[in-house]
């Protein structure tokens, strides 16, 4: 009941991005349901079945990956100071989030389930209906359990998912988590730094400890001199330096997946080149199945896995390429925010990639005398570029809400608007010129073999 509540008096922006995600699960939906369909009717060809609920699994992923997407820019969902005093923790927001998300996603299944029915003529009085009796097997009686199966596989993939994202983390550090409720021997509470031998506290002495008590600093107190003279007295007007001056924070280090992004993404185009030549499944208007198309696939797993590793490096070192050769303000800007943000743009980035480099890749696989794209593989294809681009956007809303302050503090300081404005085009144009030339590489290299 709260979650329905925080879904219905939500953020206009918000819940565009709810009923995306609802959309997305519907197309998700669908495309399921037409495979199930397909194996209706077409009893005889398992394997043809089979490869192409596979195909589905893409969809599926990138669904998911936009419902996680969707629920970290959730503003009803941030921990807040406050919360946890009415019952609202870490733990209960994640939950609620996680029943918002299936919320989304369970409408979504529903409403792809009546366009299902009424493609069948299972729905009458509405325009169109029954336009795809044959091929969805309407003379044969729908098999309720598995169709709600399929249907539940989105909402329940995508609530785990979020619950898993989003679950509450301990951000103490690593000593005060290692020392919080560590008991020693008896009567002793921690953990000491040193390790004591067996009978240590038995031994005569050796807990006694003579604390030496400093006299109290006194404003005319003058410190002893090391060699015997009187130390020099700061000049007037001159600010003593702090004893114990707060060291600045280090700065981020790079995403440690770069080199295994490098080792799966070339793993993936070595299956690809040794797959040899395949073509996709009947029942799309793609011509016949081969015995490389599984090869084919788990290249583009790979490959695909890959460019999505190596994103989060890649953004890193555009950060530092701008801020090479004596950057001005506008490059140090937009490279520290680049460097920053690595991991929240980074992976978005190389999903796009990857679905860019498939997608142009998948055009390899058809015949020249079978129709370029039948109309569940444009339906498909569409949806996973959909959801991978508003993933990125998504992404991208929440880099901008985590710097907010940041913004907002160079705002007060008298930084100009265009100066940010610039910063992002600068941060956008980066990312373009290491990202495309990478995308359309990888697309060559993919669809190499599938070419001859």
């Amino acid at each position: 009941m709260l979650a329905l509540r925080l879904t219905r008096g939500a953020h206009p922006a918000v819940q565009l991005r709810r009923a995306l995600l609802a959309v997305a699960s519907a197309g998700t939906g669908f495309l399921l349901l037409c495979a199930l369909g397909y194996a209706m009717s077409h009893a005889d060809n398992p394997a043809a079945s089979v490869l192409r609920l596979a195909w589905c699994l893409t969809p599926l992923a990138a669904t998911v990956h936009f419902a996680v997407a969707v629920a970290r820019t959730d503003p009803a969902t941030k921990p807040r100071p406050g919360l946890s005093a009415i019952g609202l923790g870490p733990a209960r927001l994640m939950s609620i989030s996680a029943a918002t998300t299936t919320l989304s996603c369970t409408l979504g299944s529903m409403l792809a389930l009546l366009f299902f029915l009424h493609l069948r003529g299972d729905l009458t009085g509405i325009p169109f209906d029954g336009a795809a009796s044959a091929f969805l097997a309407a003379d044969q009686p729908l098999p309720v359990p598995a169709a709600l199966t399929l249907l539940a596989l989105v909402p329940a993939i995508a609530s785990v998912t979020v619950a898993l994202v989003l679950r509450p983390r301990d951000t103490r550090p690593g000593t005060a988590r290692a020392t919080g409720r560590g008991y020693g021997r008896f009567g002793a509470y921690g953990r000491s730094v040193a390790r004591e031998t067996f009978g240590a506290y038995g031994r005569f002495g050796a807990r006694f400890r003579i604390a030496v008590r400093q006299p109290a600093a006194t404003p005319d107190a003058v410190p002893p001199a090391v060699n015997g003279s009187t130390p020099a007295e700061p000049p007037p007007g001159s600010v003593a330096p702090d004893p114990d001056p707060t060291q600045p924070p280090a700065p981020r280090n790079a995403p440690a997946g770069l080199p295994w992004g490098v080792t799966v993404l070339t793993a993936g185009l070595a299956v690809e080149a040794y797959a040899g030549r395949a073509t996709s499944a009947p029942g799309l208007g793609l011509g016949s199945l081969t015995s490389g198309t599984p090869a084919v696939l788990a290249g583009w797993v790979l490959t695909a896995l890959g460019l999505t590793l190596v994103g989060p490096g890649l953004t890193h070192l555009c950060g530092r390429l701008l801020q090479a050769a004596r950057p001005g303000a506008l490059r140090l800007l937009a490279g520290r925010v680049l460097m920053e943000e690595a991991n929240r743009i980074g992976r978005p980035l190389g999903v796009v990639s990857a679905v860019a480099s498939g997608a142009f890749a998948m055009t390899a696989l058809y015949d020249t005398n079978a129709p370029a794209f039948g109309p569940l593989s444009t339906f498909g294809t569409l949806l996973v570029t959909g959801c991978t681009v508003a993933t990125l956007l998504t992404s991208a809303v929440e880099a901008k809400h985590a710097r907010a302050d940041t913004t907002a503090a160079l705002l007060r300081l008298g930084a100009p608007t265009t100066m940010l404005r610039s910063a992002a085009a600068l941060r956008a144009g980066a990312l373009l010129a290491v990202f495309a030339p990478l995308t359309l590489i990888v697309a060559e290299l993919a669809a190499l073999p599938l070419a001859r």
